[in-house]
């Protein structure tokens, strides 16, 4: 995975709004990959977020607007008020009309993350897994739209850059990270099937289940629990491989050399799951 690209032009003066949100339902996913694009943009950076229940809006590095609903007018006036030139969505909840009455009502330039292949009415579009193919936005996207598709595309944190070149001992026999909110419960079915492995596992105040997790972790001691840690390039470091969910950890167990087996959780995995199961990864749908 090469980490030398500058992915999105950029200028030291344009000003650019990210519109995502976080909570213990939907994940923390989309913030996290958002702020590594962020730290990839020239200029002046702020995010647009609605503060649901479970959210990790503190954990983002750069000012953020509190937004009462999802209502693409409220959105509008921000962008009025503070002259935004670019605003990127990320966001299942936001779709092609919505971008559209943004870009009537503002002219803003528009960026997209997606992964899902939905139709999208934006300047540029980011699908950043290396399973991306960018043919199949031929029909879904406008003439003109700029496709940052696959591999060379991948956003990955730079404290896997650092630690990448790092030699550590191997402190755990299993990692288990099923994303910060775990909404499938897996890494408590997981867990009893652990016995006599030194396991660590990474998750968020995002997870419902976290006090159950807790608990389990008091009565366990060779079971170390993370929650919103920012080492997790070095707790990746330290693992002998792990069980992951097809998401965006895939590609970072994959830049740091990781043997991994993925589990999925969600029907927008599908795409990474064909690609995993096609080059060889074992991807399960429940636990074996």
């Amino acid at each position: 995975l090469d980490q030398s690209r500058i992915y999105v032009q950029s200028s030291p003066f344009m000003k650019t709004l990210i519109r995502a949100d976080s909570s213990g339902s939907i994940g923390v996913g989309h913030i996290m990959r958002d702020i590594v694009l962020a730290q990839r943009l020239e200029g002046e950076i702020a995010f647009a977020c609605i503060p649901l229940e479970g959210n990790i809006i503190d954990q983002i590095p750069y000012p953020v607007h509190t937004l009462m609903s999802n209502n693409p007018y409220e959105l509008i006036e921000l962008i009025r008020l503070n002259r935004y030139e670019r605003i990127v969505f990320d966001h299942y909840g936001i779709d092609r009309n919505f971008e559209k009455k943004v870009k009537d009502a503002t002219g803003i330039e528009i960026m997209v993350l997606d992964d899902t292949y939905e139709k999208h009415h934006c300047d540029i579009l980011l699908n950043h897994n290396i399973s991306a193919k960018p043919q199949k936005y031929n029909s879904l996207v406008p003439k003109g739209c700029t496709l940052l598709c696959g591999e060379e595309h991948t956003l990955i944190r730079s404290e896997f850059i650092q630690e990448k070149s790092v030699v550590r001992e191997k402190k755990y026999d299993l990692l288990i990270a099923m994303g910060g909110a775990d909404t499938a419960n897996k890494i408590l079915e997981i867990l009893p099937s652990t016995e006599n492995l030194s396991v660590a596992i990474i998750t968020t105040t995002a997870n419902l289940h976290l006090p159950q997790l807790q608990t389990y972790a008091q009565t366990h001691p060779d079971v170390h629990l993370f929650i919103n840690t920012s080492d997790v390039a070095r707790i990746m470091n330290e693992s002998k491989e792990a069980v992951l969910t097809p998401s965006g950890i895939v590609h970072e167990a994959l830049f740091m050399g990781l043997p991994f087996k993925a589990i999925q959780t969600a029907r927008n995995q599908d795409d990474m799951v064909e690609y995993l199961k096609t080059n060889g990864y074992t991807v399960l749908e429940s636990i074996e």
